[in-house]
């Protein structure tokens, strides 16, 4: 089990206790209704619904603007303290925990099995280079529970530590604990330029998000500037590679008049390409030892049942009981994203094409986008005071479904199958969303109910959620023998996430309250937090070129080291032992 699972299981059970004092304190402040309404009246914060008494908290979160729900379905608040009992307390945070654990999957399932490939599908489409569609759609794909959680954490400024401790959190793990991981499992020599010019930008990135914070407040020009700072490096990436490439090319043309010309080993250049060959190979090799020996033509009916089971047989076999287990879990949520969401792949002969289901998309999908967009809010808007929005979207999904499935066949994709696609990011975007605020919500009622601050909420439960996918993959791909790819992954996503998390909920929640931003952050712990990241990075800039860019285990060591000596000085700063 890893450090951050087990601290995020471990976590709860130490704040228990701080919770019940809380409980105790909390009759010792008000004994009585008239009491806390005195005080509501002096204090219309809902982190402050722990000092009353537990029969008046129901009515504390009822009568407290602070406290009702402007995003999400669940109200988290009103279920913790009115509708279970205050003696349930412990229960209330282990169903908040398995459910969290729930929405994670969610958010991981809808980003790397339809919201990746959908992506992968339009950069295709648009016949987009690899460096462009590395730092652009796949960027976006691989952030996207970073990016809309931190969004819907920055629609309110008192929730803006979540997003805050999420990135800032996740930077700081993903640096050292991924980074460290990589270099453990694989030693090896990171690509310099390229190293130096990701560490440069996300210090730069890291540097104005504090300028930000510090200040309290933004303006719209400083967002756009934000935002666009992630414009120039996108365009850095390209001009370096089209520099590398012509060098490159240069070097190839003299080759046979050059009796000796040693390797050109370019910080631009990457193990992606021979990676991706291998894997495309062993693709079509397994296809083609698998393909049947005769034509065989599946009916309409085998083709949807045989879409809608996510289970290969095949890679059943090869698994551990681990993965068996995990995947049976997550089977029933799997089946209902395959009828929600279409998934183009465009590495598929047929590009993913199935009938059927492709047809069964143009009524799920659309329905399913207008009852999650904004918590449901236009599904039940009436057109005219007569026709409700959802049904006129499903008779207009049955109209353009019969059209599909009645000039298509079950062979041949049509020509606006990349259509799909698009409609299928749309969809896996809203899921996402939707989702990412349902986090946000619960992680907020978490922090209330344990006396825990947004912040570490963010850089603990919310990091490692959204984090230990690329753990995993990362550390994977190293041992695969990538490891520069894998370390090009730490430092290239997160750069994407940072700024257009800050970004895009900054200018969300300028949006929706039609004045400046503000950050309510909780103080010390904010700065140890941005104070631990720029150091990371300093390190990282200043050790990694002293050691001629080689990573190897001592630094992997030094990394988790560094993360561990972090995240306890964050906790004991958390709970008050460190204070200023």
């Amino acid at each position: 089990m890893s450090p951050g699972v087990f601290l995020s299981l471990l976590l709860p059970l130490l704040c228990s206790q701080r919770a019940a004092a809380s409980n105790q304190t909390g009759v010792r402040f008000s004994g009585t209704s008239s009491t806390m309404m005195s005080v509501n009246n002096n204090d219309d914060q809902c982190d402050s619904v722990m000092k009353y008494n537990a029969t008046d908290r129901c009515a504390f979160v009822k009568k407290t603007p602070d406290c009702e729900m402007e995003d999400g379905f669940i109200n988290y608040l009103d279920l913790a303290f009115c509708l279970l009992q205050p003696n349930l307390t412990p229960l209330t945070i282990t169903l908040c925990i398995v459910w969290l654990f729930f929405l994670f999957v969610i958010l991981g399932l809808t980003a790397s099995k339809f919201f990746c490939p959908n992506l992968s599908a339009i950069s295709s489409s648009l016949h987009l280079t690899h460096n462009v569609a590395g730092v652009t759609f796949l960027a976006l794909g691989n952030g996207a529970p970073d990016i809309f959680s931190a969004m819907a954490a920055f629609s309110r400024p008192h929730t803006a530590g979540l997003a805050v401790g999420a990135l800032f959190g996740a930077g700081i793990f993903v640096t050292t604990v991924v980074a460290g991981g990589v270099s453990l499992v694989k030693p090896f020599a990171v690509a310099s330029r390229p190293f130096l010019r990701d560490v440069t930008f996300y210090m730069a990135a890291v540097f104005w998000t504090f300028v930000m914070l510090f200040r309290g407040t933004t303006t719209l020009g400083e967002i756009l500037g934000y935002l666009a700072l992630y414009g120039v490096y996108v365009a850095t990436v390209i001009v370096s590679a089209y520099i590398y490439n012509r060098r490159k090319n240069f070097v190839n043309t003299d080759t046979d008049s050059v009796p000796h010309i040693p390797e050109f080993n370019s910080s631009d250049s990457s193990d992606d390409d021979d990676i991706a060959s291998s894997l495309t190979d062993g693709l079509i090799q397994h296809e083609y030892e698998y393909r049947p020996l005769m034509p065989y033509s599946e009916s309409t009916s085998q083709i949807l049942l045989s879409s809608l089971n996510p289970v290969d047989n095949r890679k059943w076999r090869r698994k551990s009981r681990n993965w068996k287990a995990f995947k049976v879990l997550k089977t029933p949520l799997e089946v209902l994203l395959l009828l929600c969401v279409p998934v183009v792949d465009p590495d598929k002969e047929d590009k993913n094409w199935r009938r059927p289901l492709n047809s069964l998309h143009l009524i799920t999908a659309p329905l399913v986008s207008v009852f999650l967009f904004q918590s449901g809010e236009y599904a039940n808007k009436m057109i005219q005071g007569q026709f409700p929005v959802w049904l006129l979207i499903l008779l207009l999904g049955l109209f353009l479904a019969a059209i599909v499935f009645c000039t298509t066949t079950n062979d041949c994709p049509p020509k606006y199958h990349p259509v799909f696609a698009l409609l299928g990011f749309v969809v896996s975007a809203v899921l996402i969303s939707a989702a990412a605020s349902e986090v946000v919500s619960l992680l907020h009622m978490l922090g209330v109910v344990l006396s825990l601050s947004n912040t570490v909420l963010g850089l603990t439960l919310l990091a490692w959620g959204n984090s230990i996918g690329d753990c995993f993959s990362d550390i994977t791909i190293a041992r695969q023998g990538y490891p520069r790819m894998a370390i090009s992954a730490c430092f290239g996503g997160i750069i994407f996430n940072m700024l257009f998390g800050v970004g895009l909920g900054c200018l969300r929640q300028m949006i929706e309250t039609k004045s400046g931003v503000q950050f309510e952050l909780e103080g010390l712990l904010t700065w140890i937090l941005a104070g631990s990241l720029g150091l990371s990075l300093v390190l990282s800039f200043v050790i990694i070129p002293l050691n001629r860019f080689h990573l190897n285990r001592k630094y992997g060591i030094f990394l988790l080291i560094f993360y561990a000596v972090f995240l306890v000085i964050a906790l004991l700063t958390e709970f008050g032992i460190i204070h200023k």
